[in-house]
């Protein structure tokens, strides 16, 4: 019996979800629990895996189509069921109208070789050949007459590689009908050669690209976030020669006890958790009342860690970071991370957090200065680590120039809410656990 996939819901508030990928096509194969499609919701992106195994027997929606929780977007037949190729379920390209009645009109025009060989699925309405623009371009190009291209694409839709693969091989090449370069017009000079971008910037799209929707939630957020919160940052470097040392001579012993690798985040997120006990007004944030702007404080720490992706940036978020122990802070950052890129995080996973670590240091950056995520009041960013000269003081004075593992880290804060004496405060705890770092990492 047929067994119907409906769009999830992912998480209370969310109410629909747009499908940025089917993972198999009609007539596939598919196991139970086996991934069968990608949406993206407001919280996140997932994959939603097939409730039975079976053949994938009806697609209803389109990648890019933003649909209801609870709508059908796909059927699952029994296993062994034949499906109707997906050619043959194509939708049909809609009726051309009827042209004006005229004498000339009588006897239609005659059609190219080329134009006959086009199968009928592969032209658009009007009698043009669907291509993409980019395709069209890189034809125009490479003088390759488009009739003469079998297109792979939705609806025999000829695609910009279906071109690329015909300019390899030289199937329609000649179209122009003469190897000469053309003249300009009017001027009996030869036009100037059109000179081919190179591969990496040929294959860009030669329109506008629609925003992901991941992409256009983070765009709204950002905006909504300069707009609400005056920012004001302060930059704080920390000598890390301590950690880096501990790191390098626990690291293989911590990785066979925990199962994790120890990196230097679980080091810098221990250090937040410690200073945002010390200055909860860091950790707190404005609510909108009946009397107007409050604060609220919030009496657990939830940490939020910025994970970048292809295709976007995800905050999922460590619950009572301040009950962690430091090797659970260390799996539980590796496992989100993980699970971020691998679309596995659940919608309760992601937001809600109370402050957020981002790492602009990982793509070789001094330091960055972010943007809050709200409705939090601030976000610290860590920088570049960097073997550097500096002065150090002995107790009886004395200064001796020593190399030092040194990392820049920037404070963005809210400063309707934090001052620049708090915004101080929280950073000298911080820089302090982590250059005199005492506690245990197990």
């Amino acid at each position: 019996m047929p067994t119907e996939v409906p769009m999830p819901q992912m998480g209370e508030s969310i109410f629909e979800g747009t499908i940025t990928k089917w993972l198999k096509a009609i007539g596939d194969t598919v196991a139970i629990d086996e991934p069968l499609l990608e949406i993206s919701t407001d919280k996140v992106d997932a994959e939603i895996p097939s409730p039975v195994a079976g053949v994938l027997a009806e697609i209803r929606f389109p990648e890019g189509a933003t649909v209801e929780v609870n709508t059908v977007v796909a059927v699952i037949g029994e296993a062994g069921t034949k499906v109707a190729a997906p050619a043959q379920i194509a939708k049909t390209a809609p009726p051309q109208p009827a042209a004006k009645a005229s004498a000339s009109a009588a006897q239609p025009p005659a059609k190219s070789a080329a134009a006959l060989q086009v199968p009928a699925q592969q032209m658009a309405p009007g009698g043009r050949i669907r291509s993409s623009p980019l395709a069209r371009r890189i034809a125009k190009e490479h003088g390759i007459d488009l009739g003469r291209i079998t297109g792979t694409g939705s609806e025999g839709r000829i695609s910009k590689e279906d071109v690329l693969r015909a300019a390899a091989s030289g199937v329609g090449a000649g179209a122009r009908g003469t190897s000469q370069p053309e003249l300009a017009r009017g001027s009996g000079r030869a036009a100037p050669p059109q000179v081919a971008p190179p591969p990496e910037l040929a294959s860009l799209p030669a329109e506008p690209v629609p925003l992901t929707r991941m992409r256009a939630i983070i765009a709204e957020r950002m905006l909504e976030s300069v707009r609400v919160s005056p920012h004001v940052y302060t930059v704080y470097k920390v000598d890390m020669t301590r950690i880096a040392r501990l790191r390098e001579q626990r690291k293989a012993a911590f990785d066979t006890r925990n199962g994790v690798k120890l990196t230097f985040m679980p080091f810098i997120a221990a250090a937040a958790v410690a200073a945002l006990r010390r200055c909860p007004i860091v950790n707190a944030s404005l609510e909108n009342t009946v009397e107007g702007l409050a604060i609220r404080y919030h009496r657990s720490i939830d940490l939020g860690i910025a994970v970048a992706l292809d295709w976007g940036l995800i905050v999922p978020v460590i619950r009572h970071a301040e009950q962690r122990r430091f090797a659970d802070l260390a799996h539980s950052i590796a496992d989100l991370a993980l699970r971020a890129r691998s679309k596995k995080l659940s919608p309760d996973e992601v937001g809600g957090s109370t402050f957020t670590l981002t790492n602009a240091g990982a793509f070789g950056g001094e330091f960055g200065m972010p943007i809050i995520n709200q409705p939090e009041s601030a976000i610290l960013a860590v920088g570049g680590l960097r073997k550097e000269p500096a002065i150090l003081t002995d107790a009886e004075g004395n200064d001796t120039i020593a190399i030092r593992s040194m990392q820049y880290f920037c404070l963005g804060f809210d400063h309707r809410l934090i001052d620049g004496a708090d915004g101080g405060k929280f950073m000298l705890e911080f820089k302090k656990t982590l250059e005199g770092w005492n506690q245990e990492i197990g």
